[in-house]
């Protein structure tokens, strides 16, 4: 599985995600199951784009330049779902982008911990998947030469996020944190599932798609958005 058809598994679902919420007006559904696998694909083509890419700083400004372009798109379908504020999903591969080149730039002693950092402020922004994001990316690269290391770090990673929101729930009682654990447990088993195309991931490009990805993001979005204001 080279890397175009994991950027088209990683945009279809994408858009069955996105679409999900425009046609169920904002409540989960099936479609949103499906959807879990897109992220943790984007996430690792952001480790395996910098393994590969010529120009570091020209793929961290690609990167910034369409979270900026794509972020009025992203409101306007995240009017969908709620009314909050956040970043959208670029901003957070932008900032995993930077945890990698901090990995590979400063001593592992100060890396690990601008790591963190970078994820809590990614948290703290409300970036699209937040800390978690940011998490993974930095983990896929990491891990990349062992893919036993590199499934069962994402595997854990996943379980704590889902854990991390079920937990939430504590302080409201046993009845509403088991409701809890079945609304994110279907989302964790759906999203570690993702894993499987990685792992079959053959190392190659497959043809040239560079902008495919940044010009879908935000135009998918003003579609979807469109399509909840009929449906």
């Amino acid at each position: 599985m080279n890397a175009f058809i994991l950027k088209i598994i990683a945009i279809i679902t994408m858009f069955i995600d996105h679409l999900g919420y425009a046609v169920f007006k904002g409540k989960a559904s099936y479609f949103n199951y499906i959807g879990r696998l897109s992220f943790p694909i984007f996430a690792f083509q952001v480790s395996e784009g910098y393994i590969h890419t010529h120009n570091v700083k020209k793929y961290l400004s690609r990167l910034l330049i369409f979270a900026i372009i794509s972020q009025i798109p992203f409101m306007l379908f995240h009017s969908i779902i709620n009314e909050e504020f956040s970043l959208n999903v670029i901003f957070t591969l932008l900032l995993g982008l930077i945890t990698i080149i901090a990995y590979d730039k400063l001593h592992i002693a100060i890396s690990l911990p601008v790591a963190i950092i970078i994820g809590i402020i990614a948290q703290v922004l409300k970036c699209d998947y937040g800390f978690y994001g940011v998490a993974i990316i930095f983990l896929f690269y990491i891990c990349r030469k062992n893919k036993v290391l590199l499934a069962s770090s994402f595997i854990l990673a996943t379980i704590c996020n889902y854990a991390y929101y079920v937990l939430l729930y504590w302080e409201n009682g046993l009845d509403i944190v088991k409701k809890a654990f079945d609304y994110y447990l279907p989302y964790a088993i759906c999203t570690i599932f993702a894993i499987v195309p990685i792992i079959l991931y053959n190392k190659k490009k497959g043809p040239n798609t560079k902008y495919l990805l940044y010009l879908f993001y935000p135009l998918h979005l003003l579609v979807i958005y469109a399509i909840s204001l009929i449906y």
